[in-house]
């Protein structure tokens, strides 16, 4: 006999009730969820519905706002040219029209004019003058706007306010046909004369010179910038109601409309230019507001309530099946914990679980207990930690804050090591535990400590290097300019220290420089830092001193022991000394720059007076050393040419973006050679040139130089394509420089189109009918002109206009920091943008890596120059002469 409650051999879920009545309770509740669901559903859909209208509808009115902000940029280009030209002719304002190409970007302008404003007896007058395209828009040419009101009262508006203005809708004249829509519109903005933006009202009516204008059919502009999505799924309208009148100005479906849903209705108003557009957008009749059968979930619902009714139906026949599949799975998951302990036994990583509220360890994996000792598992967690304040946190058993972080671990027999430890709370069989995942990160830490060693000091001596003492220079000045003691920097260059290198080889000048750098170590005091910034060149940073007394004792005391240093070297013995310069560090104004090159002025000038000394910078060694400078330099340049000294040096230039390698094309470098055989760059000497006069000889020199042997410039010889040279502006002032340049190209037979004279940016500024005068002579005969530097000025842009010249070298600070300075790459780009409408080819300068390469070549540039695609070589006509 079946127990009591049980049907059909079965029993009941819950005890007293028979099983049928749950499946029927399902079956109820199902359908109730049901149709609240469906209810749910339909509010939701119309809520989406609303909100994709609305998506809709700001595409559309933000596409119109964007095609009248595109006309009033259009006016804004067009008024830059009156502004920077006080007489525009037809042909100007014609040729600005096609290189903008506006209807390809406004297929709904009309015409694009300028109207000259006049004063007269009777008021003003505004005449049309200048229209574009003339095709079409004859009827405007000398058009009176004071005829047309709605136009006259924008172009008030726009001069009284120097604002863009749209006109209330007129028939433009150019329509032609009477039963067309009345929706004429233009865009004013007004001219004024030259001098700086007006301020005041009284300023805009006295200045006011003439009225541009942009007009176009509304109807076609609002055509134009809404898409086809909006179109479709949208009746558009819109009506001007500036004032409080409704004029429609454009209607997608003209035809008796009525809302399908009011309150899915959009309504805008677009102010703009003085005016209000209503902007009206209704739902399409065709598009559907409600749920289709097959969307809704009535009906799988309801479904889903009867299959639900019979699940519960069958559950109690099927509970002891469930009692047993979940013993199965109990005995699969002890069976799954034991395999992940296995497995944790295998992984070369430290993992260790510890109770959360005593932190006592509870299981520790092989790799653990090797590493750590098979005692860990009697530890608390926080027993494996010297961090202070996270043996803290896993003591109290709170939140843990560093849950990843990189300690130090001790072992069970006190051994320490680093490991990247990664602690988080887990619950396991309903109790709370500590998993720690540890990696030995010994190795790495060494190695970087070791980089970090290498990237501070200098291999020889084991001293400080340059980068790192700048550094802590740094960080000492800034001490000081927040109110800390004073301190000094001092620049130790050895007298003389060539000489040991040529007579007993670099071994012996190594051993000296390592001798010396633990000689000067002992001489200084705590806190004080020594490095060697290069070659024979030290620095030392002297905190903490009271006064410039106090630092020339550090420093003489220096001086002192290195002058009784005596180098014993293969039997030889060797006496050396050092001139010592040096600059306080008292002011808080002074920065790195400042400090580095006083103390280098200090310690030129302990040289220059006789070395073996000290010398401490003051205000008056910038300029004595710069002009005793400049005088050698001068003496030097004067018998330069006769016991030639000077070089020639070519560096090429390489086409860029698939242009045509058509021939070699090279710059000419000047270099001086010095007494050692060294090439010296003409920063050191240039400047003494120009203040005493000297370049216009120099530059007869490269230039006589250069064309008397012309085919033997470069490895290419006669297939060489383009030379440049350059001129200073002395020479460029001196107009019997160019009558040598064109006896010199006949004398020679080159051909002049094969030669090219750089002129600097600020030469050109300095002097330019002068310099048009130059280049005017050699553009006569065929020679080229490149303007060097280009945007170094701060007028580059406007000068562009009244030079000739061919090429433009664009500034190499620009092409320097071309990848990291979005300024110094618009720059670039405008510059290119801006020669290639002039015909002028563009060149970048100081040119290093492929990638400067690949961003010059996406902006369109012609040339590149520079280090990273070739260094400067002798040309080969001095690469082959034996010098002194």
């Amino acid at each position: 006999m079946p127990p009591a409650g049980a049907v059909g051999g079965e029993r009941d879920i819950s005890p007293g009730l028979p099983i049928w009545v749950w499946p029927v309770l399902a079956l109820l509740v199902g359908f109730g969820l049901t149709f609240w669901l469906a209810r749910d559903q339909q509010r939701q859909h119309e809520a989406e519905r609303r909100a994709a209208l609305e998506a809709v509808a700001g595409t559309g009115y933000a596409a119109l706002v964007g095609r009248l902000d595109a006309y009033h940029f259009l006016a804004r280009s067009v008024q830059t040219l009156f502004l920077t030209s006080q007489d525009v002719t037809d042909d100007e304002f014609a040729n600005l029209y096609e290189n903008l190409r506006p209807r390809q970007r406004l297929p709904g302008l009309q015409a694009l004019a300028y109207a000259d404003a006049e004063t007269t007896p009777e008021g003003l007058r505004l005449v049309t003058r200048m229209v574009a395209p003339l095709a079409g828009n004859e009827r405007v040419l000398g058009l009176e706007v004071n005829d047309q009101p709605s136009n006259m009262a924008a172009v008030l508006s726009s001069r009284d306010s120097d604002q863009p203005t749209l006109s209330a809708p007129f028939r433009l004249v150019q329509v032609t046909e009477p039963a067309a829509r009345v929706d004429g519109l233009t865009l004013r903005l007004p001219v004024y004369g030259a001098g700086p933006p007006p301020r005041t009202l009284a300023d805009r009516r006295a200045r006011f010179e003439g009225s541009l204008a942009v007009s176009f059919r509304a109807s076609r502009l609002v055509e134009s910038a809404l898409s086809d999505q909006v179109r479709e799924a949208m009746h558009v309208e819109v009506a001007d109601v500036t004032g409080g009148g409704a004029r429609v100005l454009y209607d997608s479906h003209p035809r008796p409309h009525a809302s399908v849903r009011p309150e899915l209705d959009i309504v805008r108003d677009l102010h703009y230019g003085g005016r209000v557009w209503r902007v009206s957008m209704h739902p399409d009749t065709h598009s559907g507001v409600g749920l289709s059968w097959s969307q809704s979930v009535l009906w799988p619902g309801l479904l889903t309530s009867v299959l639900l009714a019979l699940l519960v139906g069958s559950v109690a026949t099927t509970r002891n099946r469930a009692l047993e599949l979940g013993e199965r799975m109990s005995r699969r998951y002890r069976e799954s914990e034991e395999r992940f302990r296995a497995l944790n036994d295998l992984l070369p990583a430290l993992v260790l679980l510890a109770r959360a509220e005593d932190g006592r360890i509870a299981y520790a994996n092989q790799a653990s207990r090797q590493r750590l000792g098979d005692r860990v598992v009697a530890l608390d967690l926080s027993d494996l930690f010297d961090d202070l304040d996270l043996r803290a946190q896993l003591r109290e058993g709170g939140p843990i804050s560093c849950a990843s972080a990189e300690a130090m671990l001790r072992t069970a027999d006190d051994q320490h090591f680093w490991a990247s430890v990664s602690i988080a709370q887990v619950e396991l069989a309903g109790q709370q535990m500590l998993l720690m995942v540890a990696t030995d990160i010994s190795q790495q830490r060494e190695l970087t400590e070791l980089l970090s060693y290498q990237a501070s000091h200098d291999a020889l001596t084991e001293l400080y290097n340059r980068r790192e003492f700048e550094r802590r220079l740094e960080r000492v000045r800034a001490m000081v300019s927040a109110g800390g003691p004073a301190a000094a920097l001092l620049y130790i260059d050895l007298d003389q220290f060539k000489l040991i290198n040529d007579t007993s080889g670099h071994v012996a000048g190594d051993q000296l420089l390592t001798q010396l750098a633990i000689l000067m170590r002992d001489q200084l005091r705590d806190g004080d830092v020594l490095a060697r910034l290069g070659g024979d060149e030290f620095g030392v940073l002297a905190t903490s001193v009271q006064d410039l007394h106090g630092a020339q004792l550090i420093a003489e005391r220096l001086r002192q022991q290195i002058d009784g240093h005596v180098l014993i070297w293969e039997g030889r013995s060797y006496m050396i000394s050092a001139s010592i310069g040096g600059v306080m560090l008292d002011h808080p104004d002074m920065t790195l720059k400042d400090l580095l090159a006083h103390a280098d002025t200090a310690c030129y000038i302990a040289k220059e007076s006789g070395r073996n000394r000290v010398h401490f910078y003051s205000a008056q060694d910038d300029e004595t050393a710069r002009r005793h400078g400049e005088m050698e330099w001068a003496n030097r340049l004067r018998w330069a040419i006769s016991e030639r000294r000077l070089l020639l040096k070519y560096q090429e230039l390489f086409p860029l973006g698939g242009r045509p390698d058509d021939g070699t094309c090279i710059e000419l470098l000047l270099r001086f050679r010095d007494e050692d055989g060294r090439l010296v760059a003409p920063g050191a000497f240039i400047p003494a040139a120009e203040r005493y006069g000297l370049m216009p000889m120099i530059d007869r020199w490269v230039v006589t130089t250069a064309l008397a042997n012309f085919d033997r410039l470069h490895p290419s010889g006669a297939a060489l394509k383009l030379v440049t040279i350059n001129l200073s502006g002395a020479s460029i002032e001196d107009d019997s420089l160019t009558d040598l340049i064109l006896q010199l190209l006949r004398q020679h037979r080159i051909d002049p189109q094969r030669v090219c004279f750089e002129i600097t940016e600020t030469v050109a500024v300095r002097n330019l009918m002068q310099v048009t005068r130059f280049i005017e002579r050699l553009h006569a005969v065929g020679c080229r002109v490149a303007l060097d530097d280009f945007g170094a000025g701060m007028s580059s842009f406007g000068y562009l206009k009244s030079l000739p010249v061919d090429v433009i070298k664009i500034d190499g600070s620009f092409i320097r920091d071309l990848l990291s300075d979005p300024m110094s790459h618009s720059i670039v780009r405008a510059v290119t943008e801006i020669g290639h409408q002039r015909n002028m080819l563009v060149i970048a300068e100081w040119v290093t890596s492929d990638e400067i390469v690949e961003a010059l070549v996406e902006i369109g540039v012609d040339y590149a120059q520079g280090f990273g695609l070739h260094r400067p070589q002798l040309v080969p006509f001095h690469a082959d002469a034996v010098l002194p």
